[in-house]
């Protein structure tokens, strides 16, 4: 069968990106079939060859061989390759445009670090009505931090009922109900300060173990998860001794405290190109304090990493960005700098879907390109797993069955 131009799809789609909240979600999801497809199977870590790949109401219906059903938008690939759509499990997007960014990147999922006033609520709501048409959202709503932010209170009046700082336990777990309040999906915390900030220390612990177990404790009442901010050894190990299922950059961590994680099957957000951004002008982090921090933290984060992996750690890849007109983060990079650290590129790539979606407990829903799951999917010109570096350019993106990004046609022609 001729494929039939993606031209329309992609422009609806890309609309529904720029529309405002109050537009019409598209009246229904559109079937096609992609055909001529390198499809890399990430459970299996290898290549379904000339595969066609059937999607239906959103989700993957079939993949296997042969030609397309009849009646489908058919999107031919011409042997290139395709992957699951990419899962950034440490982000802070707050607006729409931000999400088409980290969208047209290929990311199809994100999980929130926190963001204020709620924000990513009202940006995973808005995809689940397909106001949006992705990346679909893990919302963790207000940093539960000792001190919130000035314009914290706007997000919700109960915020000004609890104290200056966010330290006994009766606050902690006030503030994680306020959140559940607002339907988040994860619950953030810290163990230890930020990085990013030259006055603080990122290695001085904030919380105790006893403080994070009321955390972990309140949030687990409603059956959600707790991410954990922590860079140096104390405060890491309290968070993993505290129960949190992942502990996001990981910097100084000891063996004790990896081994530990692996054993309560804690993972691992290293946000490692972050930390690039740190040591380097732009992007993000330009502070001339931060780069000389960046340059000592570069190589111990490396560390951790490598041992992490050794130890059989759970690895997630994340991009601690908003995706704004100055970041420089992609997942496509962390996923590459894990191969520079020592990473197979199937082990890399994983971190992006697989385990990733293990992480966000989508494991069911999206990470691999199999039968049942949402149609998240990236085209790319050449196999990842010889050229990691492909995972930066996507020429397709489709998200929830929806076409995102088509690049197809700018492509060269094989």
């Amino acid at each position: 069968m001729r494929a039939r131009p993606l031209c329309v799809l992609a422009a609806a789609t890309l609309a529904a990106l720029a529309a405002p909240a109050h537009a019409q979600p598209p009246a229904e999801r559109p079937s096609m079939a992609i055909v001529n497809a390198n499809v890399v199977d990430v459970r299996a870590g290898r290549v379904i060859p000339s595969a066609t790949v059937v999607i239906r109401d959103g989700r993957i219906a079939s993949v296997g061989s042969g030609a397309a059903p009849a009646g489908l938008t058919v999107v031919d690939l011409r042997g290139r390759y395709l992957v699951p759509g990419l899962i950034d499990a440490h982000t802070h997007l707050t607006t729409v445009r931000e999400a088409r960014t980290a969208l047209e990147s290929g990311v199809t999922t994100v999980r929130s670090a926190s963001v204020g006033s709620f924000r990513d609520v009202a940006l995973r709501d808005l995809v689940r009505i397909n106001a949006l048409p992705g990346p679909d959202m893990v919302a963790a709503g207000i940093f539960v931090s000792p001190v919130l932010g000035a314009d914290d209170v706007l997000a919700d009046p109960a915020i000004a009922k609890l104290p200056p700082r966010i330290e006994s336990e009766e606050a902690l777990r006030a503030l994680v109900r306020i959140n559940l309040a607002h339907g988040v999906d994860v619950i953030k915390t810290r163990g230890t300060e930020r990085a990013g900030l030259a006055e603080t220390d990122p290695r001085k612990q904030t919380y105790s173990e006893a403080q994070l177990r009321a955390v972990v404790d309140e949030a687990a009442k409603k059956g959600v998860p707790v991410e954990a901010h922590a860079h140096g050894e104390e405060g890491g190990l309290a968070a993993g001794r505290a129960g949190v299922r992942s502990i996001e950059h990981g910097t100084y961590l000891s063996d004790e405290t990896l081994r530990l994680m692996k054993e309560k099957n804690c993972f691992l957000v290293p946000t490692y190109t972050t930390v690039v951004d740190l040591a380097e002008p732009d992007g993000d982090y330009d502070v001339p304090a931060l780069r000389v921090r960046g340059a000592h933290m570069l190589p111990r984060l490396r560390q951790t990493v490598q041992q992490a992996y050794k130890l059989g750690v759970k690895i997630a890849a994340g991009g601690d960005t908003h995706y704004g007109p100055q970041s420089l983060t992609r997942i496509a990079h962390e996923v590459a700098n894990f191969v520079d650290i020592g990473l197979t590129p199937i082990d890399a790539i994983r971190s992006a879907t697989s385990i990733a979606a293990e992480l966000l407990g989508l494991e069911k829903t999206t990470g691999a390109i199999e039968a049942g799951l949402e149609a998240d999917l990236v085209a790319v010109e050449r196999n990842p797993l010889d050229q990691i570096g492909v995972l930066q350019d996507p020429l397709l993106v489709v998200s929830n069955g929806f076409v995102a990004v088509d690049r197809l046609s700018f492509a060269k022609e094989r």
